[in-house]
């Protein structure tokens, strides 16, 4: 009877052990987020929370999905300090375009894939006319370039390189020109890790294969936010408030004008407050 006992248990302790074998591994959590847009106040706060939400979910990788031509300079240079923090391995998808701030967001990731195609560099400063801003902007972007690839193990004279066009590197740049990646040129120089078509095809490299991606995406409330911080709406809104104070004063009493005003400044100072550019 005992040895009966015995047996059972043991058979039972089998398929035990037979179906935690069997059991599915966990999958792996890969956000997404996209950078598809002009560099500036509102993609700053989009990399913002989509990070604080990868955070929140314990993602395992974040892809960027990149297609820019840049933007304002100081926002990209605070989008490379978020993502230089961030702990977990954030690799980009140059789905096209990294142009100037794009290129310096793509340097600062841990790992560069391109598609058939794509560029990568074209990193000088220039202002709202188009032409090379002072040299002065142009030394403080090369310093961000060199420092940002050395961090992550890539040479720095080639990220210099993408912004001085005086700067002579070897066999790979002559004077008078910037330098701008093909995918096939990134991957010779160590500027791209492998040439690939899609996200999954990425995931596919690194020998990830059971995995659930979560593509970020704004909510209502943000993407009314960050409307209102969009450098046009700011400069159209201030024209409002300064408009109709200048209207009230023309003509005291109106309410039309100060209520304009005062709606406007509402608008202006709000979405800042909230994007943590402006206090109280």
């Amino acid at each position: 009877m005992i040895k009966r006992k015995l047996l059972f248990i043991g058979f039972a302790l089998l398929v035990n052990l037979i179906g935690l074998g069997q059991m599915p591994s966990a999958k792996s959590k890969v956000m997404v987020m996209d950078i598809k847009a002009e560099i500036d106040p509102r993609m700053l706060r989009y990399v913002k929370l989509a990070l604080e939400h990868a955070e929140k979910t314990k993602a395992d990788y974040v892809i960027v999905d990149m297609d820019t031509y840049g933007g304002v300079l100081t926002d990209a240079k605070d989008i490379v300090d978020i993502i230089m923090d961030f702990k977990r391995p954030i690799w980009v998808f140059i789905n096209s375009d990294a142009a100037s701030a794009g290129a310096l967001i793509s340097i600062a990731c841990d790992s560069i894939y391109m598609s058939p195609g794509a560029s990568i560099g074209a990193a000088t400063v220039v202002e709202s006319d188009g032409k090379a801003a002072p040299d002065k902007y142009q030394s403080y972007m090369r310093s961000i370039m060199r420092s940002t690839a050395e961090e992550n193990h890539r040479d720095p004279r080639i990220a210099e390189g993408m912004v001085d066009e005086r700067l002579v590197v070897d066999s790979i740049k002559q004077a008078g020109k910037v330098i701008t990646f093909t995918t096939k040129e990134a991957i010779k120089y160590h500027y791209c890790e492998a040439k690939v078509n899609s996200i999954e095809e990425i995931l596919k490299r690194n020998k990830i294969e059971n995995y659930e991606i979560d593509h970020f995406e704004l909510g209502t409330a943000e993407r009314i936010i960050s409307f209102f911080i969009n450098p046009f709406i700011s400069g159209l809104l201030i024209l409002i408030i300064i408009g109709g104070l200048y209207f009230e004063l023309q003509t005291p009493g109106a309410v039309f004008p100060i209520a304009a005003s005062l709606l406007a400044l509402v608008l202006y100072l709000v979405p800042y407050y909230l994007n943590g550019l402006a206090q109280y």
